[in-house]
């Protein structure tokens, strides 16, 4: 092969995965701005409907960027956070075994939307030290077929990839199986060992900023915890 043909098989290679990707992030970057409308949508419905007349109990939605939109549902803050890269999978994840990513292997970039689960209060008293768990996480290809990985989301894991676009019915549905999840995913206190001894420091910052360290689990798997 000349230098010619490198040349000419690089630059060809480069421009065919470059239009891709670029493809790859219009679609995931569409998804976002819609699963935006419907967290404002479910945000009204939902507050509307609501009996108890309680401030602290209900819907909040904020957009926090262009690639970050959170909603509040009572003590939970659920963030929804799309990635600005184009990703593809692992040799080793199932994926590659579906025959539509063997017949046509661009189908394996996606875009990747991840949705988070704090608690409210970790943002609203600053307490840095808060964990988050990571819930659900939607990938979006070129053709927008979609799949998800998380809790109450078999309908669409990666076995279903190539068979369904996402649209505005998947993706509410998507976002009321987490909301659900996050409803029933409860604050567990943390084991005593684990909080038996507190330096003076640690002490003082949390009687002034209420910062001791929570999550809704400790030692929490993404993979092994079973609700």
């Amino acid at each position: 092969m000349t230098e010619q043909d490198k040349k000419e098989k690089i630059l060809s290679a480069l421009e065919m995965k470059s239009l891709v990707k670029q493809k790859v992030y219009d679609q995931a970057f569409e998804t976002f701005n819609l699963l935006k409308e419907i967290l404002q949508e479910i945000t009204e419905e939902y507050n509307s409907g609501l009996q108890v007349k309680d401030p602290r109990v209900g819907f909040e939605y904020k957009e926090r960027s262009q690639f970050e939109a959170e909603l509040k549902v009572a003590g939970d803050l659920l963030i929804f956070s799309m990635h600005s890269n184009i990703f593809e999978f692992d040799k080793s994840h199932n994926v590659w075994k579906l025959n539509y990513v063997k017949e046509n292997s661009l189908y394996s970039y996606c875009g990747i939307i991840n949705v988070y689960n704090f608690l409210s209060d970790s943002f609203k008293y600053n307490r840095l030290d808060d964990l988050g768990y990571l819930v659900s996480r939607l990938f979006i290809n070129l053709d927008k077929h979609f799949f998800v990985e998380g809790k109450r989301q078999e309908e669409y894991q990666y076995n279903n990839f190539g068979s369904k676009q996402i649209n505005k019915d998947y993706l509410k549905d998507i976002i009321l199986r987490i909301i659900l999840y996050a409803i029933d995913f409860d604050l567990l206190v943390p084991p005593y060992d684990n909080v038996k001894i507190a330096s003076v420091a640690q002490l003082n910052e949390k009687v002034e900023y209420h910062r001791m360290k929570t999550g809704k689990r400790l030692g929490f798997k993404f993979n092994s915890d079973d609700v």
